[in-house]
């Protein structure tokens, strides 16, 4: 028997879930290709921490050193069933920008009458006062591409050209097997279902954590978006992943090379101020009350992200 579903209108009739397309997938430019030239301070980011997609762009945001260029307000990471809400509180706040106390206002005020569901990342173009883009897959590029010239990222490139068809290939395997693996067997109605996606998502793991025993990073000496990608879900694994979605096959902390691989990649500049697990257990579980009805938000687990790693003498 099928239980209820956190989004129905994302659920198969056999139990799983199928993520909505980003509606929203207009590009900022330095050629005057579209109506949105790359300037700083004129666009606006809207994040959950909680969100692992948003995440994402958090991060190319900060390694590409473009804090003073593109502004960020963080939403409340308790979601109701009027959406990501803006708020006052430790680590979120209302929004400076528009003043909105919603994001689906941002939604509507770009697509009257938008039904779909409202997802953060959200990038919001000041000037023609509308989203130019909700698609955390463009927003990195962008950052790593338009907007790198206004930043200070130094020689960090997220998209090496040179490993270019293997990092296409990487990425939307993590995307499918472990990014979106986690939800599926989350947010699955039906045994089978459930138990498709958390066999998926193991096996992926365990092929990780053979990669990676032997390479300090997935495609060479220094991370790329595909390693972020992958951290995103990597670092909210044994938080909330492992109990709340039921993937507890076993933990990172059980995996001596994705263990090792997730400090690494938490210990590089300016990636520990990304990571809010304050905001990731309480959205998880204060959000997902089909799948935690009492909405109580565990204790643990213990979490040393900071520990010694002894990855460096790894090669590529």
């Amino acid at each position: 028997m099928a239980t209820h579903s956190q989004f129905p209108e994302e659920t198969s009739d056999e139990g799983e879930f199928e993520r909505q397309d980003d509606a929203f997938r207009a590009w900022v430019s330095d050629d005057e290709s579209t109506p949105y030239p790359v300037e700083a301070g004129r666009y606006h980011l809207y994040v959950s921490l909680a969100c692992p997609w948003a995440h994402r762009t958090l991060i190319a945001r900060a390694l590409k050193g473009l804090e003073s260029v593109i502004g960020v307000t963080v939403v409340d990471p308790v979601r109701d069933e009027r959406g990501w809400a803006f708020r006052d509180g430790p680590g979120c706040s209302r929004d400076p920008v528009n003043g909105f106390a919603f994001l689906s206002e941002a939604y509507h005020a770009t697509q009257p009458g938008y039904r779909g569901r409202v997802t953060v990342p959200v990038l919001w173009d000041t000037r023609t006062r509308r989203i130019v883009n909700n698609s955390e897959d463009d927003l990195c590029r962008m950052f790593d591409g338009v907007f790198a010239r206004l930043g200070h990222g130094g020689d960090t490139v997220l998209f090496p050209l040179e490993v270019e068809a293997e990092h296409v290939r990487l990425a939307g395997e993590i995307y499918e097997r472990v990014n979106n693996g986690v939800y599926r067997a989350g947010f699955a109605t039906r045994q089978a279902a459930y138990e498709r996606a958390c066999r998926g998502v193991f096996a992926a793991l365990d092929a990780y954590e053979e990669r990676l025993a032997s390479r300090r990073f997935l495609l060479g000496a220094r991370p790329v978006e595909a390693d972020w990608r992958m951290f995103c879900t990597l670092v909210r694994f044994d938080a909330v992943y492992h109990g709340h979605f039921k993937c507890n096959v076993r933990r990172i902390a059980d995996y001596p090379a994705l263990r090792g691989y997730l400090c690494d990649l938490y210990q590089q500049p300016g990636i520990a101020a990304t990571v809010n697990l304050d905001h990731i257990k309480r959205h998880y579980y204060m959000t997902h009350d089909e799948i935690n009805p009492t909405r109580i938000v565990p204790l643990g687990p213990e979490l040393d992200f900071a520990r010694p790693h002894g990855r460096a003498r790894l090669g590529a």
